[in-house]
């Protein structure tokens, strides 16, 4: 194993584990503070990554498009709260997976009804098709080192936000105890609204940016929402530390396991299956992943409420 392909899985593992924060971050803290769980988390990323599609030719600017993306899936998320999910909060959780279930449905049918049923093309922007060199013999893609300069000013952004302002104050307080907070006198529905359409935006910034990479399609958000349930899970529910710190973790198992553990494979196994056993354990590795941490910590690793 080079060090050069070592130091190249590592970029990609820390660029899709911060692209999993994004998606993470707000689906921890709709958990945490509404006590709900939103199946229909990865619609909102689906539905951002083709609105993105959409505006970023007729905006005839990739950072422009992706920014009215995401107050358009805002927006999305904050009327879809107001509407339909503060109807669910008092109802228990098989309730909230059946209804958000639907929505998962319903999201998919609308894309398609709208983009049609094949895959959107979604460019990044020229200045950064390029590569760069990080180290001499390792030319690592430039919109990949983008997609990682962004993930961690999001991440700063969001701590600043919940650990310097007075709606962090809120919303750290809901996710640690809602009723204490609703009896201090805050606000609840405007901090669920709030929190709802934050977490929007975040996902549709998650779509923009992996929609270069990954083909923006109906059904898209379904399979990430899997590993952003995961990461809340290892992180601790209503925790944004938690949720940075599982989700880098989830990233780098996920690509080191896709990466190398093919090749171990082949060198333990004869070669007519080798492959097949690579590529199955590479996808169990984050749940054996998560099992471990949950054997260790059973409310995660940075718990809200510990």
């Amino acid at each position: 194993m080079s060090l050069l392909l070592l130091l190249e899985q590592s970029l990609n593992g820390l660029q899709f584990g911060l692209m999993l924060f994004l998606l993470a971050a707000g689906l921890t803290l709709v958990f945490g503070i509404m006590d709900m769980i939103n199946l229909a988390h990865g619609s909102l990323y689906m539905i951002g990554a083709f609105l993105a599609a959409t505006l970023v030719p007729v905006t005839g600017s990739f950072w422009l498009g992706v920014g009215c993306a995401l107050i358009a899936t805002a927006l999305i998320g904050a009327l879809l709260e107001f509407t339909l999910l503060r109807q669910l909060y008092r109802r228990d959780h098989l309730s909230q997976v059946l209804a958000t279930f639907a929505l998962i449905l319903i999201s998919n049918e609308a894309v398609r009804m709208i983009w049609g049923p094949q895959p959107v093309a979604l460019d990044a922007p020229a200045a950064l098709s390029g590569a760069v060199e990080i180290v001499p013999g390792l030319q690592y893609s430039a919109f990949r080192l983008s997609i990682i300069a962004v993930g961690f000013a999001v991440a700063l952004l969001l701590y600043l936000l919940i650990a310097k302002t007075r709606i962090g104050m809120w919303v750290r307080a809901g996710a640690s105890n809602r009723e204490m907070a609703l009896a201090m006198g805050v606000n609840v529905n405007a901090v669920f609204t709030f929190v709802f359409a934050l977490g929007a935006a975040l996902c549709a910034l998650a779509g923009a940016m992996l929609g270069p990479l990954f083909a923006v399609q109906v059904g898209m958000g379904e399979n990430i929402l899997i590993l952003a349930f995961v990461v809340t899970v290892i992180g601790g529910i209503g925790s944004i530390r938690g949720a940075f710190a599982g989700a880098l973790l989830v990233g780098a198992v996920d690509t080191f396991g896709r990466a190398f553990l093919p090749m171990l494979m082949n060198k333990l196994l004869p070669s007519a299956i080798a492959a097949d056993a690579g590529a199955t354990l590479a996808a169990i590795a984050i749940y054996v992943l998560m099992a471990g941490v949950l054997f260790w910590k059973p409310q995660g690793l940075f718990p809200a409420r510990a």
